[in-house]
């Protein structure tokens, strides 16, 4: 079941929210008993068959809990229960996700002969995943106090998040669950939870839906791009990217609003970015805070430790020496983002996609380490710079991110640095096919004239259109600014520049939330799914 659809939104969500607040008067535990039903609901909607392994996953990963629990005073026995856990969580993973891509892949080696096995992948796998390998590390660390099943169930299973996340850290959410307050209907957090829905339901129907299409061709005609044409194309996808994920998000954490729950900000404007590291600090976050707390500081601390152990040092200065810069910090940004790049699918592109943002973000700590050097306060001119700069890279490992294939994503890549040259031409489908169009209009007369006359305006529109949504990611606050007085997400939130677009409780904002919900839900029809849902 998607977020946009019908059936969501004016059945699924309503009945969801009324039996939770119906039941929650005849004890805390009855309403979340509901609540873990119908987030089960949810999940077995898409396909009942595995139901059984998101159950068997919480009962396994919660008695892991609890042995970390018992063994809290014997380190040796606890970690190797821990070990247990996370190779057993990470195993289930591989099988579903990776095991028929790398079976395939050594047949086409020629291998082996034996039959590429048809699996299906569970929906969310990589996220509940991660949600519970998250849980084990923190109650092995001992930051974990809550031992109800009821809670955990409930944490993991939450529908809001269950399927493309946030990932959630239990500290978070677990505490909300054994609020009273919880469990009471706020008409407050009803209204702000509905508002943040409706941005985002219009950000998908409105903005990233209507344009898809228009990537997919794109791609589809990979090898008919021009240079400019290419370019235009990542533009497209990267901000339909945006709407999209970032639509998803603000309706993730409207509906837990809705429950009088608060999820940790996701997504903070991240092509406003000036630096792959802040972009990175923008996009994903909690991805981004899940890779560096259990797979880069670790990797950076165990390099840290076998330098102490042979007496050298470790301090920012010392980590300015390039030997002690490659074992202390780029190999573990290498490693960590190599993964996060096949967390994210399985084949070259994504590894190629993870290790290019690696190099990124090791180039630009270099750059911090050599800036004191340089001009301390960056001045206008080189701010525009740094994010263009930013987002031309960004763009650049986005092809691989998006291409159906490995061939596909080198031959974009190839026309967007100026391997054919000019190139090819623009498609012959709107949005990418201007300058043809204007040739067409010189080169012929009469009816031929006016078809391509009538082509170049179907064309400007559609690239004017691309143009808009840009001016809106780049000049508009994102959603946690417009909500900002009603504290929409865990975590801090910058207001933005516009003071005028922060909502409050008023006919004008009442007129436009209902007429923006009104055309997001006309355009519900012609749903897709989220981005994010593949993984």
């Amino acid at each position: 079941m998607l977020f946009n659809s019908y059936s969501f939104v004016f059945v699924f969500l309503p009945l969801s929210l009324a039996g939770f607040y119906g039941f929650s008067r005849f004890g805390r535990s009855i309403g979340a008993a509901w609540l873990i039903l119908t987030s089960f609901t949810f999940f077995g909607i898409w396909n009942p068959r595995y139901i059984p392994l998101l159950l068997a996953s919480i009962i396994f990963n919660f008695g892991i809990g609890m042995r970390l629990h018992a063994n809290s005073k014997r380190p040796a026995r606890q970690k190797a229960w821990l070990i247990f856990g996370i190779i057993t969580d990470i195993a289930v993973l591989i099988y579903y996700k990776y095991l028929a891509s790398v079976i395939g892949f050594a047949v086409g080696l020629g291998l082996t002969s034996m039959a590429v096995p048809s699996i299906i992948l569970p929906l969310g796998i990589s996220f509940f995943t991660f949600t519970q390998i998250g849980y084990l590390i923190d109650v092995q660390q001992g930051v974990v106090q809550d031992r109800s099943a009821l809670n955990y169930a409930l944490f993991v299973t939450f529908f809001p998040h269950l399927i493309a996340g946030p990932i959630l850290h239990n500290r978070e959410i677990m505490p909300q669950f054994g609020e009273k307050h919880t469990y009471r209907f706020s008409t407050e957090n009803f209204v702000v939870g509905s508002v943040m829905f409706t941005i985002g339901l219009a950000k998908k129907c409105l903005f990233a839906d209507p344009i898809a299409s228009r990537v997919s061709d794109g791609f589809a005609a990979s090898g008919h791009l021009s240079l400019p044409g290419a370019w235009l194309l990542m533009l497209t996808y990267a901000v339909q990217l945006y709407f999209d994920f970032s639509g998803y998000t603000d309706m993730a954490i409207g509906i837990a609003r809705m429950f009088n729950v608060k999820f940790p900000v996701n997504f903070n404007s991240p092509y406003k970015a000036s630096s792959i590291i802040d972009f990175w600090q923008r996009w994903h976050m909690t991805l981004t805070r899940f890779l560096t707390l259990y797979l880069f500081n670790p990797l950076a601390l165990a390099a840290a430790r076998r330098r102490t152990t042979r007496g050298l040092g470790v301090s920012r200065t010392a980590q300015k020496q390039p030997l002690v810069f490659l074992n202390m910090v780029a190999i573990p940004l290498l490693i960590t983002m190599g993964l996060a790049g096949i967390w994210h699918g399985a084949g070259l592109k994504f590894f190629i996609f993870g290790l290019l943002h690696g190099v990124y973000l090791t180039i630009n700590h270099i750059w911090r380490n050599m800036r004191p050097r340089f001009n301390a306060k960056p001045g206008r001119l080189e701010e525009l710079g740094s994010w263009l700069l930013t987002m031309i890279a960004v763009l650049v490992a986005l092809v691989f991110f998006r291409a159906p294939t490995m061939a596909v994503a080198w031959q974009t890549f190839s026309v967007m640095v100026g391997a054919h040259g000019w190139g090819g031409h623009f498609l012959a489908k709107p949005s990418f096919n201007l300058f043809a169009s204007l040739g067409m209009i010189f080169a012929t007369h009469g009816a031929a004239a006016a078809t391509a006359g009538l082509k170049v305006i179907e064309a400007a529109m559609h690239d004017v259109e691309i143009v808009l949504l840009w001016l809106i990611v780049l000049a508009m606050p994102n959603t946690q600014q417009i909500m900002l007085r009603y504290e929409p997400v865990l975590g801090i939130v910058k207001p933005g520049r516009l003071k005028s677009m922060i909502w409050g409780p008023s006919p004008g904002w009442a007129l436009t939330v209902g007429a923006v919900g009104a055309l997001a839900a006309m355009a519900i029809s012609g749903t897709t799914d989220f981005v994010y849902f593949q993984f």
